[in-house]
């Protein structure tokens, strides 16, 4: 049988539509990459709605163990971003 990645423990869905930037602007380097320790409310990525660019923290502390969108991705609400184990 398939696994379903949005049923995982540590997966961290998308809370809006919009297009999902791994970093803060073009050339910096990413909010995280795989394999990092993040603490609860760190900024994982952000997704731009509206013109507006909304940072999505990370809601428990944790090791990145993936990342399943890319930069400048769209995303639906939903949607798994990221994995913390």
């Amino acid at each position: 049988p398939a696994i379903d990645i949005a049923q995982h423990p540590g997966v961290v869905p998308s809370p809006m539509v919009g297009t999902v930037y791994l970093s803060p602007e073009p050339g910096a380097p990413v909010f995280i990459k795989l394999g990092d320790a993040v603490t609860a409310g760190q900024t994982m990525l952000v997704i731009e709605a509206m013109k507006t660019f909304n940072p999505i923290p990370a809601p428990r502390a944790g090791k990145v163990t993936a990342i399943l969108v890319t930069d400048a991705q769209p995303v639906e609400f939903g949607e798994p971003l990221v994995i913390i184990e």
